[in-house]
C-alpha cells in the first residue's frame, strides 16, 4: 500500500498591520498628549502665581521669600517643571514652599494622578507585572522599584488612616456616624490565614558586580497571621439562582495584627458605616476559635454562630476514622448527623454520640473529642433558627474575602513580606475592594526618607 502523505503545518496568518482603527487611537494620543502636557504646565503656573503671598510663621510672624527655585516632578502626561518660592522665618528659621503644599507634590516625585493609578498596579499584580501593564495601559515607563515606591508611600497613608480611624472610634468620646437608620442586624464574619514573611538580619547588599545573594529558604521564614473580617446586612443577601445567594454590599477589614487589633478595626468600620446602633443585633459567625468568642463580648447585642462546614469536619473526622476513608456507611453517617443539626436537634446528636461505646482507645479519644467540641458550642448552633431568620450559617464569606484581599496578590509562589510592606499593601487592596478607591485621592502621600 502506498504510504499516507502528511501535510505540512500552515502558518497562522497575519496582517500586514495593526488595524486602521488601532492606528488612529495611538495616533491622536501620540498627538494630544504633549499638547495635555502644556495645558496642565499651564494651569499649575496660573495657581503658583495666585500663590505668592508670604505665609505666617508657626511662631506667628510673618515669612520672608528668600528665592525662587525650579522644581520638577511627574505626573500623568510627563515631566513638569514650574519656579517655587521658598520662604524663610527670620525669628525662628523655619522653611517653608506653601506651593508644593497647596499642590500636593514634591520634588523630583511622581505624583498626582499617576501615582495612585501606579498604586492601583501594584494593588493587584507583582511589581515587576505592574510597570510591564504601566507601560501597555498609560504609555509610562517606570521600573518595578519606581512602583514599589510609589505604592509604599499611599500604602502608608491608607494605612495610617485606618488605624488614626480604629483608633477613633474606639474612644468612648468619639462621634460615630448618625445611628437613626441603623439596621436591626449586622453579619459580622472573622478569620485568620498565615502569611510567609522575610528573616534576615539585616538587608541583602551587592558586592561589587556580584548578584545579591539569595534569601534564605522558606523553611527558616516564619509567618505571621493576616486576620479578615467581613461585616453585611443579611437583607442585602439575596438568591440569584435556585440554592445560591450572593451578597449585594459588603465591607471587608484586614489587619496584620492580634485578635485585639481586627475586632478595633471592625468596630470603628461599624461606628463609621452607622451600623451598630443601640439596638442592633451583630451576628458573629466563627470557627470556633476562642478567640473570636471572647471578643464577641464586645457587643451587647449579638448573637453566636459556629460555623456549620467546621462542624461538620469534626463529624468528618471520627466517622473516617470508625468506618474508613472512602466509606459509603461514614458518608451516610456523617449525612445524617448533618440534617440533624440543621434541623435543630443537637442536643440529640450530642446524646446519640455519648451511647456510641468505640473500642479502640483512639477512636474513643477522637468521639470525647468531638463531643466536647458540640457540648461547648451547643448554643451556637441553633442553625434551624439562623436559617429562618435569614442569618446564614457558614463563614464562606470570610474565606471568599481571605482569597480577595491576601491569597490573590500577597500568597503567590515564593513571595514573603516585611511587615511594613505587608501592611501598606493590605490597606491598598481593602481600599480597592470596598470600592472607596477615591480616599486616596484625599490622602498625602506618606514620606518614606
Amino acid at each position: 500500500m502506498p504510504e499516507e502523505q502528511t501535510l505540512p503545518p500552515v502558518r497562522p496568518m497575519l496582517a500586514d498591520r495593526p488595524s486602521q482603527f488601532v492606528l488612529l487611537e495611538r495616533a491622536v494620543e501620540d498627538e494630544y498628549r504633549p499638547h495635555m502636557l502644556q495645558e496642565l504646565q499651564r494651569r499649575v503656573e496660573e495657581v503658583a502665581e495666585t500663590a505668592r503671598s508670604a505665609p505666617a510663621c508657626v511662631c506667628g510672624r510673618l515669612m520672608v521669600c528668600q528665592d525662587v527655585r525650579p522644581v520638577s516632578w511627574w505626573a500623568r502626561f510627563g515631566r513638569l517643571r514650574v519656579g517655587v518660592p521658598r520662604y524663610r522665618c527670620p525669628a525662628c528659621g523655619c522653611e517653608s514652599r506653601p506651593l508644593l503644599d497647596l499642590l500636593g507634590v514634591e520634588p523630583g516625585r511622581i505624583s498626582g494622578s499617576l501615582a495612585r493609578l501606579l498604586a492601583v498596579l501594584a494593588a493587584v499584580a507583582p511589581y515587576p507585572l505592574a510597570a510591564r501593564l504601566a507601560w501597555l495601559l498609560l504609555g509610562v515607563t517606570i521600573s518595578p522599584m519606581g512602583v514599589w515606591r510609589v505604592a509604599q508611600r499611599l500604602g502608608q497613608a491608607a494605612a495610617s488612616y485606618s488605624e488614626a480611624l480604629s483608633r477613633y472610634h474606639t474612644d468612648s468620646r468619639s462621634e460615630g456616624a448618625p445611628t437613626h437608620e441603623a439596621p436591626d442586624t449586622v453579619l459580622l464574619s472573622v478569620d485568620g490565614c498565615a502569611l510567609g514573611m522575610q528573616v534576615r538580619a539585616r538587608r541583602r547588599r551587592r558586592t561589587g558586580t556580584d548578584p545579591l545573594p539569595p534569601l534564605p529558604p522558606v523553611e527558616e521564614g516564619h509567618f505571621r497571621e493576616v486576620k479578615t473580617g467581613v461585616l453585611l446586612l443579611p437583607e442585602e443577601r439575596v438568591e440569584t439562582s435556585p440554592g445560591r445567594h450572593s451578597v449585594v454590599r459588603r465591607f471587608l477589614v484586614s489587619c496584620l495584627g492580634d485578635a485585639d487589633a481586627i475586632f478595633h478595626r471592625l468596630y470603628g468600620q461599624l461606628r463609621e458605616l452607622g451600623w451598630l446602633g443601640a439596638n442592633t443585633t451583630v451576628v458573629i459567625v466563627g470557627d470556633g476559635a476562642e478567640w473570636i468568642w471572647n471578643r464577641a463580648k464586645w457587643f451587647v447585642r449579638r448573637c453566636e454562630i459556629l460555623d456549620f462546614r467546621h462542624a461538620m469536619e469534626h463529624a468528618w473526622e471520627f466517622a473516617r476514622l470508625r468506618f474508613g476513608e472512602e466509606s459509603q456507611q461514614a458518608d451516610q453517617w456523617v449525612h445524617q448527623i448533618g440534617i440533624d443539626l440543621k434541623a435543630g436537634k443537637v442536643e440529640q446528636v450530642i446524646a446519640r454520640l455519648k451511647r456510641l461505646r468505640p473500642k479502640s482507645p483512639q477512636l474513643r479519644t477522637n468521639l470525647d473529642s468531638l463531643i466536647r467540641y458540640y457540648s461547648e458550642n451547643v448554643s451556637r448552633m441553633h442553625y434551624d433558627e439562623y436559617l429562618r431568620l435569614g442569618y446564614g450559617i457558614g463563614s464562606g464569606a470570610v474565606e471568599s474575602a481571605h482569597k480577595q484581599v491576601v491569597h490573590a496578590r500577597l500568597r503567590q509562589a515564593g513571595m514573603r513580606w516585611s511587615e511594613a510592606g505587608a501592611r501598606r499593601l493590605l490597606a491598598l487592596r481593602l481600599l480597592l475592594l470596598n470600592d472607596n478607591w477615591v480616599l486616596l485621592d484625599r490622602l498625602p502621600m506618606a514620606s518614606m526618607a
